[in-house]
């Protein structure tokens, strides 16, 4: 597949927008520790990208039945929120790219396994939550990543068809869940990398979202739509 005309453009949350999934993961690991287990990484990085009853259906399977997946979610989350709220960084390029899609007049939703009112912390104490027309979390779906029903649900609220946006994502499950809904999808890599199969399912995978930004212009520079709605890249 390759980038066509982009109409709207689709955003993972954790990895993408906020470095949150590095804080997760050393939170899991340092909780697992205080329990006296051990959660190898490999272990975290298949929970990357899930929403919360797959991740922790992962992680039961990987401590064992016995285990009390409730309390070690609770420390977990409450270690993590900790981590956050002295300040979670944005990641590189986030600002640049909305500024070039404002001017653009392309309008953005967030499609996330976090629930609304995680969203509403990690994007809001940025700056970020105003930024995007629509923003689809957890209980806005019937099923979550690597099911196409997030993506689908925001190209619904945005109108624009599914095959006219573009999906940022950082995962494996998000990936998987953006192709399936139809969507020219585009990884940015954070904890997991790019595969042969990610790169099959996608139509670039960029270091960073300067690189999309960059991909956007260039692409929107010899676009005759975009060039005959009068609307130019942001120098």
């Amino acid at each position: 597949m390759a980038l066509g005309t982009v109409e709207a453009v689709v955003f993972d949350m954790d990895g993408l927008l906020i470095d949150t999934e590095r804080v997760v993961r050393d939170a899991m690991m340092h909780v697992a520790r205080a329990h006296g287990r051990d959660l190898p990484l490999d272990v975290f990085l298949r929970m990357v990208g899930l929403p919360d009853v797959a991740s922790r259906a992962v992680a039961v399977a990987h401590f064992g039945e016995d285990f009390d997946i409730e309390v070690f979610d609770d420390e977990v989350w409450t270690r993590v929120e900790a981590e956050l709220e002295v300040g979670a960084a944005v990641k590189a390029g986030v600002v640049e790219l909305l500024d070039h899609l404002e001017a653009a007049g392309i309008p953005r939703a967030v499609a996330t396994s976090s629930a609304h009112d995680t969203v509403e912390r990690h994007l809001g104490r940025n700056g970020l939550l105003a930024r995007f027309q629509t923003v689809v979390a957890k209980g806005d779906y019937a099923r979550g990543k690597p099911f196409a029903d997030p993506f689908l649900v925001a190209a619904e609220r945005l109108g624009v068809a599914p095959g006219a946006c573009l999906a940022l994502e950082d995962s494996h499950n998000g990936v998987r869940a953006a192709h399936a809904a139809g969507m020219m999808t585009i990884m940015v890599p954070d904890l997991l990398e790019a595969t042969d199969e990610m790169r099959d399912l996608c139509v670039a995978v960029a270091a960073t979202l300067h690189e999309v930004r960059d991909l956007l212009a260039e692409q929107a520079a010899f676009s005759p739509r975009r060039a005959a709605r009068g609307v130019s890249p942001r120098s």
